[in-house]
């Protein structure tokens, strides 16, 4: 499968890294106190710590941040490392099918390593199929992006550098975030923030669909089970998302295709799948790294043999470091 990367940047983020994820997995094997989340209080701002020059402000956490107001659902945690910033932002769209997950979600190994390396997380909830159907989850994405960029110098983030990574139905959230930063069909002034560019830089994309018109013929291909040949029964998760069975409605199953956007201008992407997923069939990542590839944009596509829909594989310390090393050259 086809390859690209931009040229390597320094390495001082991928480093510290790289160092805080060895220490992870030697807790993973004996065992290590704390949570994982940032030093300050939920919430908080953090404090100031002295250092000899002045004061340098501290790890902070942020919970239950509002990023809309027409639902509940709408709100968002984030987490930034001490220091003045700003600081280059990812931002983590949960998983479950379009119908179930929250913000949570995020590994903490992911977290912590992201954190270490000098990258601020947010985490966002967004309206579930059950709430509301296609495209409110892809306005809600694209509202937080703009809520935390207008709120960037608020907290010590980089505005221009702003990464989108998901996993799962996440995923594809993730890579429509990507793709479609020239449409404005799915910026929803109602949202909050209207003007402000909902842009993202780079893109990670674990293990996401993308045509959901081909998902069932994929996973008999690759020999999956008859019970991972369902996508296109009207209980399946990518028809709720849709509000019909999805081969009733090809023309909006398109719609949520990132595909269909793709452009000259879209940001490098990392897709990394599961040779054995049959959740979401092997093949959908393929479609899409070969559709950013034939516009010429730069995407780099890794199969973890043996691994399914997640898991270990893809938490593991080794590749934890191959997430910190495709962000520190796509976010230069």
């Amino acid at each position: 499968m086809k390859t690209e990367m931009v040229p390597s940047r320094t390495l001082s983020r991928h480093l510290i890294g790289a160092i805080l994820v060895l220490s992870l997995s030697a807790c993973s094997l004996f065992g290590c106190g704390g949570s994982g989340e940032s030093s300050a209080a939920s919430g908080g701002s953090g404090t100031s710590v002295s250092s000899g020059s002045g004061t340098t402000p501290a790890a902070a956490s942020y919970t239950n941040l509002a990023y809309a107001s027409t639902s509940t659902a709408q709100k968002l945690d984030l987490y930034v490392p001490a220091g003045s910033g700003p600081f280059p932002l990812v931002i983590n769209i949960h998983g479950g099918g379009f119908m179930a997950g929250d913000k949570g979600m995020l590994d903490t190994p992911v977290k912590d390593a992201l954190l270490a390396a000098g990258y601020a997380v947010a985490t966002i909830n967004y309206r579930l199929s059950g709430e509301a159907i296609f495209p409110a989850a892809v306005l809600d994405a694209k509202a937080a992006v703009r809520f935390l960029r207008a709120s960037a110098a608020s907290y010590r983030l980089d505005p221009a550098h702003f990464a989108a990574f998901g996993q799962s139905a996440g995923g594809n959230l993730a890579s429509m975030l990507g793709t479609t930063g020239d449409q404005a069909e799915f910026d929803d002034a109602t949202l909050g923030n209207p003007g402000v560019s909902s842009r993202v830089q780079a893109v990670i994309d674990w293990f996401g669909p993308t045509d959901f018109l081909q998902m069932d013929r994929e996973a008999a291909s690759q020999g999956c089970s008859s019970s991972d040949q369902t996508h296109d029964l009207a209980s399946s998760p990518e028809s709720r998302y849709l509000g019909a069975a999805i081969q009733t409605v090809p023309g909006l199953a398109a719609r949520a295709n990132p595909i269909s956007y793709i452009s000259a201008d879209d940001p490098p992407f990392l897709l990394q799948k599961g040779s054995l997923d049959c959740t979401v069939p092997y093949a959908q990542s393929g479609l899409l790294a070969d559709a950013l590839s034939a516009a010429g944009r730069p995407v780099r596509f890794e199969t973890l043999v043996g691994a399914g829909h997640g898991g270990s594989a893809f938490t593991s310390a080794a590749n934890i470091n191959v997430l910190l090393d495709f962000l520190s050259t796509a976010l230069k």
